[in-house]
């Protein structure tokens, strides 16, 4: 078997790294390593790698693993749910959240590593343990940031190099079947530092319920998640990692008593709503291979690695067929290479250069083949006997892209961050590509006040790992039969994207913020849940318009720390160009001829928390999400509607025993919902949403973690 590029990495690491590792093995070992501070040089090393990026011209927001473990779930609770507290993030179902109204759209990195986009999406594949910081950016990013850009997820993770050796295990568990054990084991030795975590976690809401009820039924869920960093100082100017990732979930479809069946099925007529059997398996894994380090001035990373990622819905084939008359088989994959180069050189006292490249080639495979039954002119059933059709397809996309900016300091109060990007994209036998510039500018108006503005261009070509590419004519005169013709290729977004905003320090302990954006966009990339299986689609809009308002505010004084964040945004679109036959007639005639919110749509959020630590090793805290509503239908007009609004509040109390001893019993307790208030995310009703889904209930949750 031909080895992934994957498995060439980590062999290429082992080789280049071995004879240092014998060397340190022998009783030569202090020469290896006797003039190496390795506290020290990693730490140079981090700000070197630091340098690489501009902290100029996009709005930012920094969540810290101290903020992760004040939340109600601490380290436990999914990436996605820690994301919510950052301001203008919205929530959705199936771990989905939108940032300035984005359908998705969002980058993850892994120090300073771009992490291409998986099936199923990071937020579900990301452990929260692994994490020593996140920046969330956005707005006018500078021209080093390119492919998804609603948002950069900027994670630096936890390192051996600056830990002592040891390790954490511990649980959480409680209502609704919630059983989380996890463990991590890190530390240093020699040149080499390691971390390394892994979780299982197992429960009985794995998605979102589709009714109002406390409890949903078949929405079992099984997911286990790992994560090692690897690391050797080849010098006191270099380091080579290896890091690599998996997750493997497996879940139950939940089901939605009391449909109606639509279609006969040999002798069946009558089948109960609440027996359906639906399951999906995700799976994804990562890894990447990392040289980073100085020559001279110049600091420097290169990477290459590789993530693949698969999905499988099995449907149950007599149910789906007798209330829908299709029951599809969906597996789709996802394999895609990466190449990074990032630098960064002063010349002279003013300006910093930066410059770099990123390769990325996929390959995707899709298999949706369905039963269906025959149906006549009008679409009414003519056999009861259904028919297999296969459809199975794959394709290959390539994305290259080159940028170059550099951050001139105008005296001690002004900054500029000016640049460029080129990007191409080549899939499906056509390429796109565009040359964008960025702008950037930092004013310290005082000691206690900054104000940024920027403007970038974007070029965002579409997700390929969600393109199925089906042959629809395969489905005609059957009950799977598309409703209208149209394009079956998606294409790339362009934007223009400005973005002005204010950081006013008031006092010692409070920090207060306020920004503004707007977005006007061609070719606007939406995504919509077109099926059984939670898979999303692209299709485009061919004009688009997104703008809002963001506030946010932190306060910490000793024991007591705050934050609050409120936001006003509203995206709206207009003429689906591409996908077409995956929206019903009316709707799609409606959106031809007029302006849209798009189906995730929300015009306020708002988060907050605040914690308090008392008497040594204690702590009590809670926090809350609130939303005006995603959007739905009404009569005439798509998305026209929106949910009724919701807040959830979350409260937590937490102890640590043994403080003192350098290796503690941490104890939290954890009320989600507290208020148990039944909300509804989605109602079943707006462009390209399958089923209606409603919030977590009131659960209560116990965590213990012990260091060692």
């Amino acid at each position: 078997m031909k080895p992934s590029l994957l498995t060439t990495a980590i062999t290429f690491a082992l080789i280049l790294t071995s004879q240092p590792v014998l060397a340190a093995d022998t009783d030569g070992s202090a020469a290896a390593v006797k003039d190496l501070d390795v506290v020290t040089v990693s730490a140079q090393l981090d700000q070197a790698r630091n340098a690489l990026s501009p902290d100029i011209g996009s709005s930012q927001y920094q969540i810290t693993a101290e903020d992760i473990q004040k939340q109600p779930l601490g380290a436990s609770a999914p990436l996605s749910q820690v994301l919510l507290q950052a301001p203008g993030v919205v929530q959705d179902s199936y771990g989905g959240v939108h940032v300035r109204g984005d359908h998705a759209n969002l980058q993850y990195r892994i120090n300073g590593v771009l992490l291409p986009e998986s099936i199923s999406g990071f937020g579900q594949t990301l452990d929260a343990r692994t994490i020593k910081s996140i920046r969330l950016m956005d707005g006018a990013l500078p021209a080093q940031f390119g492919e998804r850009t609603a948002a950069v997820v900027d994670i630096t993770t936890r390192s051996g190099a600056e830990l002592d050796n040891g390790g954490s295990a511990g649980i959480t568990a409680g209502s609704f079947g919630k059983v989380n054990p996890n463990a991590s084991w890190w530390g240093n030795q020699g040149r080499w530092s390691w971390f390394l975590t892994g979780n299982y976690d197992q429960n009985e809401v794995g998605l979102e319920n589709p009714t109002s009820a406390r409890r949903p039924l078949h929405d079992d869920a099984h997911q286990g998640k790992a994560f090692a960093d690897l690391t050797y100082l080849v010098n006191d100017s270099t380091r080579l990692s290896v890091f690599a990732g998996f997750a493997n979930n497996r879940f139950q479809i939940p089901v939605n008593p009391g449909q109606t069946p639509q279609f006969g099925y040999l002798d069946t007529t009558t089948f109960d709503s609440s027996q359906l059997d639906e399951t999906q398996r995700e799976t994804t894994r990562f890894g990447m291979l990392v040289l980073q380090g100085t020559l001279g001035q110049t600091a420097y990373q290169l990477s290459a690695g590789q993530r693949y990622s698969d999905v499988a819905f099995n449907p149950d084939v007599v149910g789906d067929l007798v209330f829908s008359g299709v029951a599809s088989q969906v597996r789709r994959s996802n394999r895609a290479n990466t190449l990074q180069a990032d630098f960064s050189t002063p010349l002279g006292d003013n300006h910093t250069l930066r410059y770099g490249l990123y390769g990325n080639y996929e390959h995707a495979a899709a298999n949706n083949s369905g039963w269906v039954f025959p149906v006549d002119a009008d679409g009414r059933q003519t056999s009861t006997t259904p028919q297999l059709i296969p459809d199975r397809n794959a394709f290959h996309a390539s994305t290259a892209a080159l940028y170059v900016q550099d951050e001139w300091r105008i005296g001690d109060d002004w900054t500029v961050n000016y640049g460029l990007r080129g990007d191409r994209f080549k899939a499906f036998d056509h390429t796109e590509g565009q040359l964008s510039p960025r702008l950037g500018v930092v004013w310290n108006a005082s000691d206690s006040t900054t104000v940024h503005a920027g403007y970038s261009r974007y070029f965002t070509p579409p997700a390929s790992e969600l393109v199925a590419g089906s042959d629809l004519a395969l489905f005609d005169g059957t009950s799977n039969q598309q409703p209208a013709d149209g394009s079956n290729t998606p294409l790339s977004e362009r934007s223009d994207y400005y973005d002005i905003g204010v950081s006013q320090q008031v006092g010692d302990h409070l920090t207060l913020g306020l920004d503004a954006y707007d977005r006007r966009v061609h070719r606007l990339q939406d995504e919509g849940q077109f099926g059984a299986a939670y898979i999303y689609s692209t299709f485009n809009y061919r004009r688009g318009h997104i703008h809002g308002l963001e506030f946010s505010a932190d306060y910490s004084n000793g024991p007591i720390s705050a934050y609050f964040n409120a936001a006003y945004s509203k995206a709206m679109g207009t003429q689906v160009i591409t996908s077409q036959y995956n929206l019903d007639p009316d709707a799609l005639a409606y959106v031809q001829q007029n302006w849209i919110h798009l189906d995730h749509d929300q015009k306020l959020t708002s988060s907050g928390g605040v914690s308090y630590a008392f008497a040594g090793h204690n702590r009590v805290g809670a926090n809350y999400v609130y939303g005006s509503g995603l959007r739905s239908d009404i009569e005439g007009v798509p998305n026209g509607g929106e949910l009724p609004s919701y807040l959830q509040v979350n409260l937590s109390a937490a102890h640590d025993f043994n403080a003192d001893s350098g290796h503690p019993l941490h104890v939290q307790l954890a009320v989600i919902n507290a208020l148990d208030r039944s909300y509804q995310l989605r109602d079943g009703g707006g462009i390209g949403v399958f089923a209606p889904q409603w919030g977590p209930r009131r659960g209560a949750y116990l965590s213990l973690q012990q260091d060692f």
